[in-house]
């Protein structure tokens, strides 16, 4: 799978609140550190976390991790840095160096989430959750995510968009048997039985992203002759009309809707991904715009 494009800030320069490079460093003991456990992270790569280990064995850790103190007094919450904290574990460290800020719930949850995106990618279904998760608990919108993430509205948008595939396609996603490219395609398909059917032609067969994009296109087509057929039969349309709606699929290839009203109507012209919008497009208006 292509390596996504990362952040293009520092976790100092997203979250200066918390990562101040300036801070005093302690020597805390691995055992009274607990996880984070808003990590939106749920897989480690084992190979990544053995060449980690193996560096923390010859050089020891270079970069102290980022702790909150516990009510209790004696605890610390993991902050940034669990990869860090695991690797440091294996190599048989006792301590770690860290940072000690008091941290909220919601930023924990942040500092995590650009951690993982800039260091270590997160698969595309964790960073949709984990998107999904700061703008229903923090009431983020898009725009403001997008700001404080050092990352664009649309990529934002795009990937909390792929949480509404099905649940097997979404396993697929997150063990990287699809790609996001591959997969998005399928979101304009309403049936997730038949989500899944072109999911596993598309890994069958290697479908590229454009090649995807053209199968559920095809397919999309296929169910709509059909329906269409039926329509055709049911619709109010007088036959003028509905010999005229006929004509107009026909000619763009597409699905197409005459709406008769008291004063006019409307048409409406279906189309299915961004290749087949201009398609539609090239046969309405020939001559470009």
């Amino acid at each position: 799978m292509p390596e996504k494009k990362r952040l293009g800030k520092g976790l100092g320069a997203l979250i200066p609140e918390v990562m101040d490079e300036s801070s005093e460093t302690n020597e805390l003991s691995l055992d009274l550190i607990k996880p984070n456990p808003y990590q939106p992270r749920r897989e480690f790569d084992d190979e990544k976390l053995k060449e980690l280990t193996v560096s923390i064995k010859e050089h020891g850790v270079l970069q102290a991790v980022v702790v909150s103190p516990d009510d209790d007094g004696k605890t610390f919450t993991l902050v940034a840095g669990e990869r860090r904290c695991r690797a440091a574990k294996q190599a048989g460290l006792k301590t770690i160096p860290a940072i000690v800020k008091p941290v909220d719930r919601k930023t924990m949850l942040e500092i995590a989430l650009i951690e993982n995106l800039q260091r270590e990618d997160l698969n595309p279904v964790d960073e949709a959750m984990a998107y999904k998760r700061l703008m229903k608990e923090y009431n983020y919108t898009q725009d403001e995510l997008a700001r404080r993430l050092g990352r664009s509205r649309p990529s934002i948008a795009n990937s909390v968009r792929l949480l509404g595939l099905s649940k097997k396609v979404l396993h697929m996603l997150s063990k990287n048997e699809m790609t996001p490219g591959q997969v998005r395609p399928l979101l304009a398909i309403d049936d997730q039985q038949k989500q899944e059917e072109a999911a596993a032609l598309i890994v069958k067969d290697g479908y590229t992203a454009r090649e995807a994009e053209k199968l559920v296109t095809k397919l999309n087509r296929a169910g709509e002759t059909k329906k269409e057929e039926d329509t055709r039969n049911k619709a109010r349309l007088d036959p003028e009309h509905a010999e005229l709606q006929l004509q107009m699929q026909r000619t763009l290839g597409t699905k197409v809707k005459i709406k008769p009203g008291s004063k006019g109507g409307s048409i409406e012209i279906y189309y299915y991904g961004d290749e087949d919008l201009e398609r539609v497009v090239s046969k309405l208006l020939p001559e470009g715009l």
